[in-house]
């Protein structure tokens, strides 16, 4: 494969056979490696300081670490009321720890609620295989973990005033604040918790807001421009906000109002205003890497049940995982998206070019 001037030039000699290509788009080193390593066969005593290294699960492509790497995932559910999850979920959670991430960001619906039949005995139980397939696993490799709540998680859909899954915000709100169930974050509000909140980690702010439905209500409006106002937000090297649903649509039979937020544009403003660099979103489980204007969006892709066909796209629908590469100082991330029934990195190339008004990461 050949790849352009802006993207890193990685030998694939221990990789022969494995179909990649690198979503790259922009690099904040010089520096090549001669060899394609991973960490377990790579001689770190033979390298000069601040010698990038690739670093994946063994067999797999390996990207090149940034100052900071996130991965990504989402939508991670299966049929109403599930306590099993299909077997990408797991197979995701086994790798996760040999990307060597410094965090896990969740796009929201991490269990199949949002129905009124559901017992508090089936909400507990899905919160209880939750924990047992994804959460305790990250616990125990000591990776934090950073979620916003989905529709299927604790809906903020509200009738007459009232929220209209009141229990399982309730069984939500219990099973994350449960201390044996600490997600090692380092809060800076986390009053509401786990609807909305913000933490920092390694010089970046994340704002985390409810987007479990398209209203994103005055209430968080106010404390949005707060947050971004808080020392700890301007300090920062890097802003990222996450909710569950995108501003813009992108998928298939998810275009229509109510899967995608309500006055997007105005939310996109607010989101630039305060020199957000991404906006990471789930709920169309179709990944695709886009901006517009001066804010990046990354549309994270189902790693659960009913992926999702991108619009503009004759393309199959995929399961995704997203390994997200960043530079503080040139503010510039890369992204590297797995195939997670192939574990191929997917070729940003072959994803439209546009959607509507947002234009492909590599293309803005």
């Amino acid at each position: 494969m050949i790849y352009n001037r802006r993207q890193f030039l990685i030998l694939t000699g221990g990789l022969i056979g494995v179909g990649v290509a690198s979503l790259s788009h922009k690099l904040w080193t010089q520096s090549e490696p001669s060899k394609p390593q991973n960490l377990e066969t790579q001689n770190t005593e033979e390298l000069p300081i601040n010698q990038p290294i690739a670093i994946a699960p063994d067999g797999l492509y390996a990207p090149i670490k940034g100052e900071v790497r996130i991965v990504v995932i989402s939508d991670l559910n299966s049929q109403y009321g599930s306590t099993d999850y299909d077997p990408e979920v797991d197979k995701a959670i086994a790798l996760i720890p040999q990307w060597q991430p410094d965090l896990v960001l969740c796009g929201g619906d991490m269990v199949a609620g949002q129905k009124r039949s559901l017992s508090k005995q089936q909400i507990e139980a899905m919160w209880s295989a939750f924990d047992v397939h994804i959460a305790a696993p990250l616990r125990q490799a000591k990776i934090p973990f950073g979620f916003t709540i989905g529709n299927h998680d604790g809906s903020g859909s509200m009738s007459g005033g009232k929220y209209s899954f009141q229990q399982e915000r309730d069984l939500a709100s219990a099973y994350w604040n449960n201390p044996n169930h600490n997600p090692e974050l380092n809060f800076i509000d986390k009053a509401n918790f786990p609807f909305y909140y913000s933490f920092k980690q390694q010089n970046i702010f994340y704002l985390v807001w409810d987007a479990s439905t398209h209203i994103i209500n005055q209430k968080q409006l106010t404390w949005i421009e707060d947050s971004f106002n808080r020392l700890e937000a301007k300090e920062a090297k890097l802003r990222v906000a996450i909710g569950h649903l995108p501003l813009y649509p992108v998928a298939v039979g998810r275009n229509t109002p109510g899967n995608y937020l309500a006055e997007g544009e105005k939310l996109q403003n607010l989101l630039e205003k305060y020199k957000v660099h991404t906006y990471i979103s789930g709920h169309h489980h179709a990944y695709y890497p886009g901006k517009t204007g001066q804010l990046e969006l990354l549309h994270s892709g189902a790693l659960g049940g009913g992926s999702r066909q991108l619009l503009n796209s004759n393309l199959s629908p995929q399961k995704t995982l997203t390994v997200v590469d960043i530079s503080l100082d040139a503010e510039e991330t890369t992204y590297t998206t797995y195939n997670m029934k192939t574990l191929q990195v997917i070729d940003i190339k072959t994803l439209p070019q546009s959607i509507g008004k947002i234009i492909r990461k590599d293309l803005s």
